[in-house]
């Protein structure tokens, strides 16, 4: 049976799993892009009240392996609240936390480092504060925080395989449900990373096309 085989057999159900990875992944890329992006702000703007604390949490929460907070999540602390969630949920709340503050680590980098000489010259020919932001800040940051921010939803896209340990019916669970039914794991496992390669590959080119095209120190000019 080769790998065409399998996938014109099984292809309901790979179609099914795929459905829940890309619903899972489009909440988490979606929530922690924009979550992220506003918690560096508020960050940067509150150095004390949320940029300190949420760094500290960062740092903390990038100790912690991701397979072990999704965990945590789904036993102890739905135990202790006396809870039953949805394991999709719990999924995408636990990646969704961990994609937040890696999109937020890399934003805030970039609000810090941002060159102090172009807010000058914004205010010496005569912008407000709305058409700095707009026409001077913010395409400056998107070209050096681009390629970095699509790189990690690629990371984030791959750490939905920890949500099949949890029960999600996501696309690797459904292959391994199949591979128990027909144990062709060689053919079924391919299959599943020609889907991966399939998505990553092209975010991760033009992750670097960007990277290669546009980004530079902008401190240095």
């Amino acid at each position: 049976m080769s790998v065409l085989d399998i996938l014109l057999k099984y292809y309901p159900a790979f179609l099914n799993g795929l459905e829940v990875t890309l619903q899972l992944s489009s909440i988490i890329w979606g929530l922690g892009l924009f979550l992220g992006t506003l918690l560096a702000v508020a960050g940067t703007k509150f150095k004390y009240w949320i940029g300190i604390p949420s760094r500290c949490f960062s740092f903390l929460l990038s100790g912690i392996p991701i397979l072990v907070f999704l965990f945590w999540l789904h036993y102890p602390a739905q135990s202790m609240l006396n809870l039953v969630i949805n394991p999709f949920y719990t999924a995408a709340l636990t990646l969704t936390i961990v994609n937040i503050f890696a999109v937020a680590d890399i934003v805030r980098s970039a609000l810090i480092d941002f060159p102090q000489q172009y807010l000058t010259a914004a205010k010496v020919t005569g912008l407000t504060k709305k058409q700095t932001i707009f026409k001077i800040q913010l395409p400056l940051i998107l070209r050096t925080t681009l390629p970095a921010l699509l790189m990690l939803q690629v990371v984030m896209l791959h750490t939905t395989l920890f949500a099949s340990l949890i029960s999600v019916e996501e696309i690797f669970r459904v292959a391994q449900r199949i591979n128990a039914q027909i144990y062709r794991p060689v053919e079924i496992y391919t299959a599943l990373g020609l889907f991966f390669l399939a998505v990553s590959l092209p975010i991760n080119g033009f992750a670097l096309w960007l990277r290669a095209h546009f980004t530079r120190d902008i401190s240095e000019t």
